[in-house]
């Protein structure tokens, strides 16, 4: 039997299970999540939902999970920053949550099939990244070159640490991991920030499509190496992360100009939002 999609209004939450908790860092948690009578969310990378805790209200999270394991469940890396995320962070497995979406437009991955990929990912950004990677891997033969840069703070917030270690071992994608600093864990790696990295890799710029997904300060910069390296504006693509309260286009909390986070992204070309004020 086919997986029955996530149905519903799109404005009430559906019940789901949190099914799995596994502690990343100090401040992030991987729920693994259920929904009833064998639903699939059917996501895409990239897409976010709304969860919601009884009680408490509602907060946007990127999918970390790759629709291609899927298994009837879906994965959320959450760090624990706000009202619902603490809430999150205190449930246990068995609990119940709700669940709106997926909401937005992820990553265009039929444009990025053929392609060389070249990701570059800050601190939490690496988990709707995940999502992408892990199709492509699973995809492999569809796709180029994978390249991951991927920098966080110091060594301890680094995520999903057991992937990253199977990803480097992988002969068909090429890794580079920095931090920013030393910190209190042994680290014998790259020490800066993500875009000292850049000098590490070379690229067909005809031939790459460019994905970065972390925070806003660091777009800019890595905007100037891929430009740098000779990769067309139309062949880049970032998500940017704003407060998606409704997920519908109704409460313009994460409007930028005319566009709607939550509908016309959270992922975006970069020749489509360039020009657009308040966006890099």
């Amino acid at each position: 039997m086919s997986p029955i999609p996530i149905i519903g209004s799109i404005y009430v939450p559906s019940p789901a299970k949190i099914a799995r908790i596994e502690p990343l860092t100090a401040q992030e948690q991987l729920f693994t999540v259920e929904l009833p009578w064998g639903q699939t969310l059917g996501h895409q990378p990239g897409q976010f939902v709304e969860v919601s805790v009884l009680g408490i209200g509602e907060a946007p999270i990127s999918v970390s999970s790759s629709p291609s394991r899927s298994n009837g469940s879906f994965e959320l890396c959450v760090r624990r920053v706000g009202d619902v995320t603490h809430a999150l962070h205190r449930l246990a497995v068995g609990a119940a949550i709700g669940v709106r979406g997926p909401f937005g437009h992820g990553f265009p991955v039929d444009k990025l099939r053929g392609k060389d990929l070249l990701i570059a990912a800050g601190g939490l950004g690496l988990a709707p990244a995940r999502s992408l990677i892990n199709q492509a891997l699973d995809e492999r033969g569809a796709f180029g070159r994978v390249i991951i840069l991927y920098g966080a703070t110091t060594p301890a917030e680094l995520l999903f640490r057991g992937e990253l270690d199977a990803w480097a071992q992988r002969a068909d994608v090429e890794l580079h991991v920095t931090v920013d600093r030393r910190g209190e864990m042994p680290w014998t790696g790259n020490i800066g920030v993500i875009t000292s990295l850049f000098k590490q890799v070379t690229v067909n710029p005809r031939n790459t499509a460019a994905i970065i997904v972390g925070p806003p300060i660091m777009y800019r910069f890595v905007l100037i190496e891929l430009l740098g390296k000779g990769i067309p504006e139309g062949q880049i693509w970032l998500s940017l992360e704003r407060r998606m309260k409704c997920g519908v286009g109704k409460c313009g909390h994460c409007q930028i100009g005319h566009l709607y986070c939550c509908q016309q992204g959270p992922v975006f070309n970069y020749s489509q939002i360039k020009g657009v004020e308040e966006t890099l």
